[in-house]
């Protein structure tokens, strides 16, 4: 009986009320593994990791100087969410990525809400996510951010925060599906016997909306999904989305610009391209646009882009909203857009431009989180109640130096799943990234990428920091 004593301690517990209590949504899932013994667990937990290998479900680590490919590490005890929070979270996400859409096409267009002192203008224009050559365009549909994956985390009272918006290229979403598969085989007779949401239709949807991009009037319009290449660390992604979508992986060596059009080279020559699904940064999309020595994008692609003779998604300038000091003003946006007070709250955040906040920051840098605003994948981040005096010190002088490029979050005491540990269960941190996708309407994946810490302790969950990721089951008739 594995799960028999596992205890929650303090924390907020996705699949356990108290201790020996499961959920309601868990039950038959906990009933199961207890009867399992712990030979059988571990057998399991073998099998799995070898079907994510043979499925070649691999990441990149920049700083790994063996540079090689990874296999994500895998937990096979999921995180279950019951129905009716699930309902609250997609509630919640539509809402926000509304107000997002509608930010963006403010800013690059009439700048309303920068005029009306709701966010200081300075706050926008000095992210490097907003891109000046962006200034006027207007995205088929009215649709900036397509494809976006939301950081959520969930607190020791239960409360979901978002942690942070990802619009530009979020990753992870070949990690839902591909874990689902091997979950179906892992626990089968639980898997059949609940009623958990699929995923399975994630890339059908995906299609969908970038069909729905495409230029008016074309009978069988061209998608692509764009890579940066074989060395990016989500290569699998781009090439395990565009097989199963059906479409062409192409660098942009593949692309050209010719008669006006965007075009692909192929044996039979030149076939024009009308929608791309981009995985490369905006700044290396045109290095007639943006940065001249990209040697990644396709010279003259914005000015395709900008007489609407393709589609790109997301669309370029997405990563302003990316930005963790403008990200603090998204409640705001709310209520300025739709008139509305927001479902999901943002975590409590400290701006260190404003000199009272950073007053506060640097007199409590051994108790709050202080991140970068535009680093990821957890990096560029004091972890305040886990870091040396030295550590602190640095970010002090950082932060002094940087003020505008610095935000500071309370800890919080994020949920925790049980994870497997090879011979004996212990609660793991755990946040979510649920992936939505903005076409003729907003639809959310159910459930979406559950990234979890499996270092003891640890409150970093990123795949780059020794983070690993759980199947998660979004069960219909849970309370």
């Amino acid at each position: 009986m594995l799960l028999a004593d596992y205890d929650p301690e303090d924390f907020y517990d996705e699949l356990f009320e108290a201790k020996g209590q499961p959920r309601p949504e868990a039950t038959l899932l906990v009933d199961r593994i207890n009867s399992l013994p712990i030979e059988d667990l571990q057998q399991r937990h073998r099998a799995a990791q070898t079907a994510l290998f043979r499925l070649g479900a691999t990441f990149n680590v920049y700083s790994d100087n063996q540079g090689t490919e990874r296999i994500l590490p895998f937990d096979i005890i999921p995180r279950i969410v019951s129905a009716r929070d699930w309902q609250r979270l997609e509630q919640g996400l539509k809402q926000r990525i509304q107000a997002l859409n509608l930010f963006l096409s403010d800013i690059y267009g009439d700048q309303k809400i920068l005029k009306d002192g709701v966010i200081p203008a300075s706050v926008v224009t000095s992210s490097p996510g907003f891109l000046q050559p962006c200034v006027g365009l207007q995205p088929p549909k009215g649709v900036w951010c397509h494809i976006t994956g939301t950081d959520l985390v969930r607190d020791r009272d239960g409360q979901w925060y978002v942690l942070e918006d990802n619009l530009r290229c979020p990753s992870g979403v070949s990690y839902v599906l591909e874990n689902r598969r091997v979950m179906k085989t892992t626990f089968p007779q639980v898997f059949n016997r609940m009623n958990i949401l699929p995923v399975d239709d994630y890339a059908s949807q995906l299609l969908e909306t970038l069909l729905n991009l495409a230029p008016t009037g074309l009978p069988d319009p061209t998608v692509v999904v764009m890579t940066p290449g074989i060395y990016n660390s989500a290569y699998f992604e781009h090439s395990f989305l565009a097989q199963q979508m059906g479409v062409e992986l192409v660098e942009g060596r593949d692309l050209v610009v010719a008669d006006g059009y965007l075009q692909m080279r192929t044996t039979k020559g030149l076939k024009r391209v009308d929608v791309i699904y981009r995985r490369i940064d905006d700044e290396f999309l045109d290095p007639l646009a943006f940065r001249p020595d990209s040697m990644l994008g396709v010279p003259g692609l914005m000015e395709v882009y900008r007489s609407g003779r393709v589609a790109i998604a997301n669309a370029p300038g997405t990563g302003v909203a990316d930005d963790k000091v403008v990200y603090a003003y998204v409640p705001q946006m709310i209520r300025y857009y739709l008139g509305e007070d927001q479902l999901l709250p943002n975590v409590p955040t400290y701006l260190c431009w404003e000199p009272d906040q950073q007053q506060h920051v640097l007199a409590n840098l051994d108790k709050l989180v202080v991140k970068a605003a535009n680093e990821s994948g957890g990096y560029g981040m004091l972890v305040g109640p886990h870091a040396t005096p030295e550590q602190r010190h640095e970010f002090s002088d950082r932060i002094q130096a940087n003020p505008r490029n610095y935000i500071a979050q309370p800890t919080l005491s994020l949920s925790r799943v049980p994870a497997f540990m090879g011979d004996r269960i212990e609660g793991r941190h755990v946040d979510l990234r649920p992936y939505i996708l903005y076409g003729k309407e907003i639809y959310i994946n159910p459930g979406g990428f559950t990234r979890v810490a499996l270092r003891k302790g640890s409150l970093v969950v990123n795949s780059s920091q020794g983070g690993g990721g759980k199947d998660t089951w979004v069960v219909a008739n849970g309370d």
